[in-house]
């Protein structure tokens, strides 16, 4: 597994997020190879780097609503 480092990387969420600040996913735009994605709970936490198009894919099918409930 390789190891990348985002010390210095810039975290979004959504704004649908819940205003504590908890239960949300935030996002990184800093890599040019992937999306990192993180537990807003656990910012020093594991990171999962998803492809570019992967993620946009789940994105889409997120705001069309077509995953299932």
């Amino acid at each position: 597994m390789r190891s990348i480092d985002l010390t210095a990387a810039s975290w979004r969420r959504s704004s649908y997020s819940n205003q504590d600040g908890g239960a949300c996913l935030e996002v990184s735009d800093d890599l040019t190879a992937g999306i990192p994605v993180r537990d807003s709970k656990v910012p020093h936490g594991p990171v999962l780097v998803f492809p570019a198009g992967g993620w946009a894919s789940f994105v889409a099918a997120v705001k069309g609503g077509r995953l299932p409930r």
